[in-house]
C-alpha cells in the first residue's frame, strides 16, 4: 500500500514538474515574441491576449475546473428551465376559483403582451437588445468608464442576462467553487456565469422567446410574479391591454419593487414612471405631445393583491389539496408550482349561495346566541356551572404560552402577566371579515370562543359529486373544516336505525309503542342500566308507526328498534351507506353518540336516494399539466359541465368556446367522440334514477342532446324510446300530462 501511494505522489510530481516547465517555455516565448513587435503590434496582441484568457476563464467556470468555480446551468436546464407556475382550480361550470402557488405567476404567450410593454421594457432596460447576443459590451465599458471617472457605476445587465438572475437564481442556488471563499471573487464569479448562461441562452431561443421568459418570470411586487399577474394586481387588466402610463408605471418599478411601488410608494411610482415615460421619447415611441399629456395623467390603481384567501370555496380548495397530497407526492409533482388545471365538481353559483346563506343565518344564530347569554360564560358543563379553567387551558395550547414558557419556565406569574398585556392583533367580525383591535391573549380566546360554528355541503347524490362545501363562517379564523371534522350526528343517524329494520323485514307502517325499555349494559366492568329519555321528557307510551317514529324523531321507539335488530347490524348498515369512521357499537349509537363527519353523513343520506346504492364523494374530475395533458381523472365524474371541460382539455380552448362547439350539430362527427364516454355514464345514471318507475318514454334536452347519437347511446341503455322535444320547456307540462304514451314531438 505504501508502495502504490509513494509511486503515485512522484508520479504526480512529475508530472507538476513538466507542466511548469512547459508553462515557463510557453512564457518565454510569448515574452520574446511581444517584444519584438513595433507598438502597434503588442497593442493588438495585448488585446486578443487579453480576449483569448477571457474566454478560457469563462469555459473553466462553466466547466468548473478543478472545481474551482461550482455548478452552472446545464444546456439542459436552459433547454428546459424550471420556472414555478401557480396552479389553478376550475369549477364545474368553467370559473377559476382559486390558486396552489409558491410564487404567483400565471404565464402568457407572447402575441398576447402589448407591443407598448415590450418597446417600453426594452427602452428602459436594455436599449441595445435586438443588437447583442447576452453581453452588451458597449453598455460594460461605459459602465466601466463611470465608475473610474466618478467612482459609481451604472448597471450594465442586459435584459437576458437579468432572465438569468430571474429564472436560474444563480446568485443563490448555485455555488462558487473554492475560489467563492475569496473576498471579491465570488461576484465576478457569480457574474461571469451570467455571461455564459446570458450566450448560451441567446444560441437557443429567439428574441421574442426571450421577452416572453423574462415577463413571465420576473417580480413585479405585491407577491405578483409575471407579467399577467402583475397586470391584474395593480390595473385589473391583461398584458394585451395594458396602456402607455400602465406599462411605463410597472417596468419602472423593476428597478426597485418596493421603493418604487405604486401601491406603497405612489409618489416615487410616479417619478420613475415619467422617467420611463422620457426614455420612451428618446427612442421615438412617443412624440412630445404624447409624452406631455400622458405625464399629466395620474396614477389610477385598481390593486387588489391576489393572496391564499381570495376567492371563494376556501375549505373545499383546501380539500383539493388534501386529496392531492398523496397523488402529486408520488408522481413526482409539484401542486404549489407545476401549472396544473384542477378541475373540480363544483358548481360556483351554487358555492355562492350556500356561502350567502351560511353568513346570514349564522349571523342570526350568533344574535340569539349573545342573547341568550349576555355577559356570562357560556362555556358550561352539563349542569349549568362554568366549566373551571376552560380558557387558560385553551391559552397553554397557544405559541404565545410556548413562547412565554419557554422564556420565564415556571414563573407563572409572568406568564400570567404577558398573557394579559393588550397588543394589536386581528379578530374575527361579521361586517369586517377581519377587524384590528387591541386585544390580550387571554381576552382574544374569550371573544373568539363565543362565536357559533357551522358546516354546510352539497352532493349530487347520484354520482356523488360535491357541489357547495362551506366549512365554517370565515376560514382565515378558523382553518378546522366542519365539513369534515368529527361529531356525535344525534338524530340524523335513526335513519340508519331504520333503514337496517326495513331490511330485516319491517315496514314504515309497523307499529310500536313509546315507551323506556332499559338496555343492560357493561362501563368501566360494571353492569349498567341504560334508559334514553325523549326530548320532550318521559315516554306517552302513545302507539305510532315506526314512519310517524322517525319522522318525529322519537328517541325511546329509535333504541327500542335497535334493540330488536341489533347495535351490529346497524353500525354495518351505516358503513355500507357510506359511513367510513369505526362506530362505538353502544346502546347509545342509536341515538348518534358516535363522531362522524358531515361529508360522510350526506353523502351516506345520498345513498337513498340513489337506490341504495353507495357512491364515495367526488371532488375532481380531472387535472392537466400545464401543457393541457390530462394526467389524472375520476372515472366517476359525469354532467354537461364536465362534458364542456372535456371538450376545452382535448382541443384546449375556453370554456365558453367549448360550451359552443358542443352544441353544434355540424360538428358531431368530430365532437361526440370526444364526450361519449360521459354520455355513457349519464345514461348509466338515468338507468339507475327510473329503475322501479314504470315510464314509457324518455325526453332528453341540453345542448349536445340534439346530437343523433345521443338518443341512441340512451335508447340502447334504457331499452326506452328517447325524444327530443322542440323546446326544453316542453318537457315538464308533457311529463305532467301524460297518461300511456308521450307523443312524438
Amino acid at each position: 500500500m505504501k508502495k502504490a501511494v509513494s509511486f503515485l505522489i512522484r508520479l504526480f510530481q512529475q508530472l507538476q514538474s513538466r507542466i511548469t516547465k512547459f508553462g515557463k517555455q510557453c512564457i518565454s516565448w510569448y515574452v520574446h515574441t511581444f517584444r519584438k513587435l513595433p507598438w502597434y503590434g503588442r497593442t493588438g496582441m495585448g488585446i486578443l491576449t487579453g480576449i483569448g484568457m477571457l474566454i478560457v476563464l469563462l469555459v473553466m467556470i462553466d466547466l468548473n475546473f478543478l472545481w474551482l468555480f461550482g455548478k452552472s446551468p446545464s444546456m439542459f436546464n436552459i433547454k428546459e428551465p424550471i420556472q414555478h407556475i401557480a396552479s389553478e382550480i376550475y369549477s364545474a361550470d368553467g370559473k377559476l376559483i382559486g390558486k396552489f402557488y409558491s410564487e404567483n405567476r400565471t404565464p402568457v404567450e407572447y402575441k398576447d403582451i402589448s407591443p407598448i410593454l415590450v418597446k417600453t421594457l426594452v427602452c428602459t432596460e436594455d436599449e441595445r437588445f435586438y443588437k447583442h447576443f447576452g453581453i452588451d459590451f458597449e453598455g460594460v465599458f461605459a459602465a466601466a468608464k463611470d465608475y473610474v471617472a466618478h467612482g459609481t457605476a451604472r448597471g450594465a445587465s442586459t435584459i437576458t442576462q437579468q432572465l438569468v438572475k430571474n429564472l436560474f437564481k444563480v446568485r443563490s442556488q448555485y455555488s462558487t467553487g473554492l475560489l467563492g471563499h475569496i473576498p471579491g471573487v465570488k461576484l465576478l464569479i457569480m457574474k461571469a456565469k451570467e455571461w455564459v448562461t446570458a450566450v448560451k441562452i441567446e444560441m437557443l431561443y429567439s428574441k421574442e422567446e426571450i421577452l416572453t421568459m423574462y415577463f413571465n418570470t420576473v417580480d413585479f411586487g405585491s407577491n405578483a410574479f409575471g407579467i399577467k399577474t402583475a397586470c391584474h394586481t395593480y390595473f385589473n387588466t391583461t398584458p394585451d391591454k395594458i396602456t402607455v402610463e400602465q406599462a411605463a408605471t410597472l417596468i419602472g418599478l423593476l428597478k426597485a419593487t418596493t421603493y418604487y411601488n405604486p401601491k406603497i410608494n405612489p409618489k416615487n411610482s410616479l417619478s420613475r414612471r415619467n422617467v420611463v415615460l422620457g426614455k420612451l421619447y428618446e427612442h421615438h415611441v412617443l412624440n412630445k405631445h404624447q409624452l406631455d399629456s400622458i405625464r399629466k395623467l395620474p396614477t389610477i390603481l385598481k390593486f387588489k393583491q391576489e393572496n391564499y384567501y381570495t376567492g371563494p370555496a376556501l375549505y373545499f380548495r383546501e380539500a383539493i389539496a388534501n386529496e392531492l397530497k398523496e397523488w402529486c407526492k408520488e408522481n413526482n409533482t409539484d401542486l404549489y408550482g407545476d401549472g396544473l388545471k384542477i378541475y373540480t365538481t363544483l358548481d360556483s353559483r351554487m358555492q355562492q349561495y350556500a356561502e350567502e346563506a351560511v353568513s346570514r343565518q349564522m349571523r342570526k344564530v350568533q344574535k340569539r346566541f349573545d342573547a341568550h347569554w349576555g355577559t356570562q360564560a357560556p362555556w358550561r358543563d352539563r349542569n349549568g356551572k362554568e366549566i373551571p379553567r376552560f380558557i387558560e387551558e385553551l391559552a397553554e395550547k397557544t405559541p404565545a404560552y410556548q413562547y412565554l414558557s419557554h422564556k420565564y419556565g415556571n414563573q407563572t406569574d409572568s406568564i400570567t402577566y404577558y398573557l394579559n398585556q393588550p397588543h394589536r392583533c386581528k379578530v374575527f367580525d361579521y361586517d369586517l371579515g377581519q377587524k384590528d383591535t387591541l386585544f390580550s391573549t387571554m381576552d382574544s380566546i374569550r371573544y373568539m370562543e363565543r362565536f357559533m360554528h357551522c358546516g354546510f355541503v352539497a352532493i349530487a347524490p347520484h354520482t356523488g359529486e360535491v357541489k357547495a362545501w362551506v366549512g365554517d363562517i370565515n376560514f382565515q379564523s378558523w382553518k378546522y373544516d366542519k365539513v369534515l371534522s368529527k361529531r356525535q350526528p344525534g338524530s340524523t343517524f335513526k335513519l340508519f336505525v331504520y333503514t337496517e329494520a326495513m331490511n330485516q323485514g319491517l315496514s314504515p307502517c309497523d307499529l310500536r309503542v313509546d315507551e323506556n325499555i332499559p338496555w343492560e349494559v357493561e362501563e368501566n366492568g360494571e353492569k349498567k342500566l341504560w334508559m334514553p329519555h325523549n326530548a320532550n321528557g318521559g315516554a306517552t307510551l302513545d302507539t305510532m308507526s315506526l314512519k310517524m317514529a322517525f319522522a318525529q324523531s322519537v328517541n325511546t321507539i329509535a333504541a327500542n328498534i335497535a334493540h330488536e335488530v341489533g347495535i351490529h347490524q346497524i353500525a354495518t348498515t351505516a358503513h355500507r351507506m357510506g359511513i367510513q369512521t369505526k362506530l362505538e357499537e353502544t346502546p347509545a349509537l342509536s341515538l348518534g353518540a358516535s363522531d362522524v363527519s358531515l361529508l360522510e353523513l350526506v353523502s351516506a343520506y345520498g345513498t337513498v336516494v340513489n337506490d341504495g346504492e353507495a357512491i364515495q364523494p367526488i371532488l375532481i374530475t380531472r387535472v392537466e399539466n400545464k401543457d393541457g395533458k390530462v394526467i389524472y381523472t375520476d372515472d366517476e365524474a359525469t354532467g354537461g359541465s364536465h362534458m364542456t371541460m372535456t371538450v376545452a382539455g382535448h382541443y384546449k380552448i375556453p370554456y365558453e368556446e367549448a360550451e359552443v362547439l358542443k352544441t353544434t350539430p355540424e360538428k358531431e362527427d368530430e365532437i361526440f367522440p370526444v364526450i361519449k364516454a360521459t354520455v355513457e355514464k349519464m345514461a348509466v345514471i338515468t338507468e339507475k334514477f327510473l329503475k322501479g318507475y314504470q315510464v314509457p318514454a324518455v325526453y332528453v334536452v341540453g345542448g349536445s342532446s340534439m346530437f343523433k347519437e345521443f338518443t341512441t347511446v340512451f335508447e340502447k341503455r334504457l331499452k326506452l324510446p328517447v325524444y327530443r322535444p322542440v323546446h326544453p320547456l316542453l318537457v315538464t307540462p308533457l311529463g305532467i300530462a301524460y297518461h300511456c304514451e308521450l307523443p312524438k314531438i
